[in-house]
């Protein structure tokens, strides 16, 4: 595991449920905000959408895990 992600994995333990679900809340808008317009025009960069998915993907997880009590 890189050290960057060793990083961002300790940030989001230390963030609370409701501050994950206004995040992921906000990461799925920009999410479909740039899914809308890669389909109008191509995005400069389309690697930048699966790393929102990604990010996502992370924040549910830690959602997850919270809900879980670990």
């Amino acid at each position: 595991m890189s050290t960057k992600t060793k990083k961002n994995t300790q940030d989001l333990s230390a963030m609370s449920e409701e501050v994950l679900l206004n995040t992921i809340e906000e990461t799925e808008l920009r999410l479909r905000k740039m899914e809308f317009s890669h389909a109008i025009t191509p995005v400069e960069n389309p690697m930048s959408i699966r790393i929102l998915r990604r990010e996502i993907a992370r924040l549910k997880t830690q959602l997850r895990r919270t809900e879980l009590g670990f």
